[in-house]
């Protein structure tokens, strides 16, 4: 939180960048308005000080230097309290220009908390063997086959997880696989395709037994993806499943533009297409598989139960089994961002409006120091304003 406050956004850079030149321009004004007042009128070396001294702390460059810090803070704090973690100093300013969003399936569409339902089919044995190599992985899929095969299993070894295939190793001196069809040695369309989630254990010297789970969408998930439609988002759905368990959960929420069995590489190939063609991309997955497409994407965010990896890489993570924190926080990155121009163009005007006055003679110095803490004060409360907005109903 610290480093996501307090980091160097663009318009933090900004605003330094203006700083650099403000300054030296302020002194040279406030050296003019003493020379002025000193030569050009009978007010004296202590009127001509006094005005110079009002210029100084009139053009106090406060209010420009709260400008976004403060929005930042508030902003981030705001969507903390509402379970949502800004982890980058610049993924409030991103989402306010995400313009497409891309969502992985399970786990994120999904709840990502699998129950198999062919349990009675699978021999014990096998589902031992099975749970020996899931127990090591964070995918939803393995997590349903470990918590099924108990804590009673037998050792692994040499175990691997490759992305977008599934886990092989050792265990009981045979090798062993756990993964998607083609992964355990299965033609694609073998035996058909029923929709149904699914994963396949290969153990040496027997025939592919399938494991079959059931998995439903969130809650709001197909509420959230209505309200973004609504605001104008272009949707789309890239996962690493078959085809028929993914056109059926897209159709469920209505997204129209999917894609199944999508390896990492192919998830980052399509999103560096979008980029390619102007668009800003949300990323919006949980899994191994889609580390590097929260990566690859202009900003990203993560469900707090996604594997580390994908948290690491993520720019915001959020709690809950709701999807609608991920509509608060676009919501949320472009209330701050019209907050931070209100507050540049307060800055400005304050500056536009005072500075004359000042150099007119009309602003003592202590005018002058109330007039600068008003303005800092007056950013200040403008930026508080995301309390009182965040308030309001940002259910879908």
């Amino acid at each position: 939180m610290s480093a996501a406050e307090q980091g160097r956004a663009r318009y933090v850079r900004l605003a330094d960048r203006i700083a650099r030149f403000y300054a030296p321009f302020v002194h040279l004004m406030a050296g003019a308005t003493f020379l002025g007042w000193f030569f050009l009128s009978d007010a004296g070396l202590r009127g001509a000080l006094m005005a110079a001294v009002a210029v100084l702390i009139i053009t106090c460059p406060c209010a420009l230097a709260l400008a976004v810090p403060v929005v930042q803070v508030v902003a981030t704090g705001q969507l903390l309290r509402r379970g949502v973690l800004v982890k980058t100093p610049d993924a409030l300013e991103k989402l306010a220009k995400v313009d497409t969003i891309v969502f992985d399936k399970t786990g994120t569409l999904t709840e990502g908390r699998p129950r198999l339902i062919n349990g009675s089919e699978i021999p014990t044995a096998q589902l031992r063997l099975a749970g020996a190599l899931a127990r090591t992985s964070r995918h939803p899929l393995a997590q349903a086959v470990a918590m099924a095969a108990g804590e009673v299993v037998p050792p692994a070894s040499a175990i691997e997880e490759r992305p977008g295939a599934g886990l092989a190793g050792i265990v009981e001196g045979r090798e062993v696989r756990l993964g998607s069809r083609v992964f355990c040695g299965l033609a694609k369309d073998e035996r058909g395709d029923d929709g149904a989630m699914e994963i396949w254990l290969a153990v040496e010297g027997r025939a592919p037994q399938r494991i079959v789970f059931a998995d439903r969408p969130r809650a709001d998930a197909a509420a959230v993806v209505a309200a973004l439609k609504r605001r104008g988002y272009r949707l789309a759905l890239l996962s690493g499943d078959r085809p028929a368990v993914v056109g059926r959960i897209a159709g469920e929420l209505g997204i129209e533009d999917w894609r199944a069995a999508c390896l990492p590489a192919e998830k980052v190939a399509a999103l560096e297409a979008w980029t390619q063609a102007g668009a800003k991309v949300l990323m919006v997955g949980d899994g191994l598989n889609d580390a590097p497409a929260l990566a690859a994407g202009f900003v990203s965010t993560s469900p707090a139960s996604a594997a580390a990896v994908s948290q690491t890489a993520a720019d915001l993570l959020f709690q809950g089994q709701l999807l609608a924190p991920v509509l608060l926080a676009l919501r949320t990155a472009r209330l701050a961002g019209r907050l931070v121009k209100q507050n540049f163009a307060l800055a400005i005007l304050y500056n536009l409006g005072a500075v004359p006055i000042a150099i007119a003679g009309l602003a003592t110095p202590l005018i002058a120091a109330v007039a600068m803490s008003s303005s800092s004060l007056l950013v200040t409360a403008n930026a508080f304003r995301l309390w009182a907005l965040g308030a309001e109903d940002s259910q879908p």
